[in-house]
């Protein structure tokens, strides 16, 4: 295909930050493309939530709605996999698309978002999403009140059983390869009423498509109804690299749990004219913080353009 026209911003992911991004630029009156690949990280999940008004939508329907929102305002969207970015010596980028698309841009919002790596167990990937979880905020009330496990695979095992323990009574702490809890750990544990299950977790068992129960190494299955797991959040850092950025180990609580690309508080990288916003760079961000990052990536590029043009028109006025 041959090269296209050059755009104020090009936004890179077409998610909840992207798309929020898109939408302010598209209102402040900026050429803005968004190229989406089409893989959103939440598309295993059935429903959205604490997204205010809209809890319980479909996130399906909430990136559609989002897409109307923005090609109403004039931003154009389409469907691609952008493989590489460059900065040329003016200042600007040429983004490239799988299908061999140049777009320019004056500017970049990168927001790629991370792939979630689960444990290598049978039934785990099948039920992703569903009956296998992460985020108590975002499941924890679908599941309440039923028999919850807890796959220990990092130091924050603990902290997560204790968290699960909120939304129901039933909680199980499957310490499969982790590390044996502290004495205190233990007391904070019965405290809140979760057992725990030494041994090494085989495999999920399923009936009906459903989570059924934890099968241990030995064969003993211990019925459960939902299994919260600690993926690794490893960023989608392909066209990044491209510009030179590189991911960094993110702690919580002195524990690796994942990798994320620095940014300032507006989502401004070290490389001029590029941003991110949403899980490429804040790894804990749920849908409606990604959408407000991206807002505010937005803003900032628009600004950051027009003190450019300010720049422009000011030395065309002294000539």
């Amino acid at each position: 295909m041959g090269e296209s026209k050059d755009y104020d911003v090009v936004i890179v992911g077409g998610g909840a930050a992207g798309l929020s991004g898109a939408l302010a630029l598209a209102r402040a009156r900026r050429s803005v493309l968004v190229v989406d690949a089409g893989r959103p990280r939440n598309a295993p999940a059935a429903h959205a939530h604490n997204y205010l008004g809209l809890d319980g939508v479909a996130p399906q329907d909430l990136l559609a709605a989002g897409r109307a929102d923005v090609t109403g305002y004039g931003g154009e969207i389409v469907s691609g996999r952008v493989v590489s970015a460059r900065r040329r010596q003016d200042g600007r980028f040429d983004v490239l698309s799988e299908d061999g698309t140049v777009y320019g841009a004056r500017r970049l919002l990168i927001t790629t978002g991370l792939v979630d790596e689960l444990p290598q167990l049978p039934g785990m990937a099948e039920l992703w999403g569903r009956d296998v979880l992460h985020c108590p905020y975002c499941h924890g009330w679908e599941v309440r009140d039923q028999a919850i496990g807890i796959l220990a695979g990092s130091p924050m095992a603990v902290h997560q059983a204790l968290l699960w323990s909120q939304w129901s009574k039933d909680v199980t702490l499957f310490l499969h390869t982790a590390a044996e809890p502290s004495e205190e750990q233990y007391e904070e544990l019965a405290a809140r009423g979760v057992s725990v299950v030494d041994g090494e977790v085989e495999a999920l068992e399923i009936e009906d498509g459903r989570l059924a129960g934890v099968r241990l190494a030995g064969g003993k299955v211990i019925a459960r109804q939902a299994l919260a797991v600690a993926p690794r959040f490893t960023a989608v850092t392909d066209v990044l690299a491209t510009l030179g950025l590189k991911s960094e180990d993110t702690e919580v609580n002195g524990a690796v749990i994942g990798s994320s690309v620095p940014s300032d508080p507006t989502g401004a990288t070290t490389v001029p004219g590029v941003w991110v916003a949403g899980n490429v760079t804040d790894i804990m961000a749920q849908l409606i913080t990604s959408a407000a990052d991206g807002l505010r990536a937005g803003a900032t590029i628009n600004f950051d353009l027009i003190n450019e043009e300010v720049r422009r028109a000011v030395e065309v006025r002294a000539a």
